[in-house]
């Protein structure tokens, strides 16, 4: 598989010859869900938590005696009936991460990439270095590369790089090293741009 490599005024440099087994499979919603799920369950804080009748406040003495009042047969104010009171069966602090094979894992970004290729989706840069670290120097790039929504997958991204301190002020546009690589922030961007050295990256990444 061939496909061009552009510069950053758009302008065609070269052709990639792209592996088959990584930007030719046929599209898997299944596996893709799959995978999103996953990793939305594992980012999730789960740090919701209400409280039991030992972490209620109030006192657990009986608020009236048991027999002869016309009233139920209540114990503590603490507890669940009562406003102010505990909850029943509520959430715990926890984690929502599960296991997902790594063989699904590896399968979902080479589905995410094949998808985005085969929908035009996909772009390759031979070098996104920027001049300085203005946005307006992004944005003229993004104006010649007719994008908008983007995700820019690099070999390797150092924090002091131009386009990261860039795309700072730049809602639509993300960075990141092929390394952090994810079918979910390549599945919900517009556009995705590859770097040549990200290619061979992800290639010997996902062989």
């Amino acid at each position: 598989m061939k496909h061009n490599v552009l510069d950053l005024n758009a302008k065609k440099t070269g052709d990639i010859e792209l592996n088959p087994e990584i930007f030719g499979l046929e599209p898997r919603v299944d596996i893709l869900s799959r995978v999103i799920e996953w990793q939305l369950a594992k980012r999730r804080a789960g740090t919701h938590k209400t409280k039991v009748v030992a972490e209620v406040r109030g006192s657990g003495k009986k608020i009236y005696r048991q027999k002869g009042t016309g009233g139920a047969r209540h114990g503590s104010k603490r507890q669940v009936q009562f406003r102010g009171g505990a909850v029943s069966f509520g959430p715990v602090v926890r984690s929502h991460a599960y296991a997902l094979p790594k063989k699904v894992r590896k399968l979902g970004l080479k589905i995410a990439l094949s998808t985005k290729l085969a929908s035009g989706e996909l772009l390759f840069i031979n070098d996104f270095n920027l001049p300085s670290a203005k946005a307006k120097d992004l944005l003229s790039v993004m104006t010649k590369l007719d994008i908008v929504n983007t995700l820019l997958i690099d070999y390797e991204v150092p924090a002091d790089c131009n386009v990261l301190k860039a795309s700072g002020n730049i809602r639509d546009f993300d960075v990141l090293p092929q390394i952090g690589a994810n079918v979910y922030d390549i599945m919900r961007k517009d556009k995705v741009i590859l770097t040549v050295g990200a290619v061979k990256a992800l290639e010997e990444r996902l062989r």
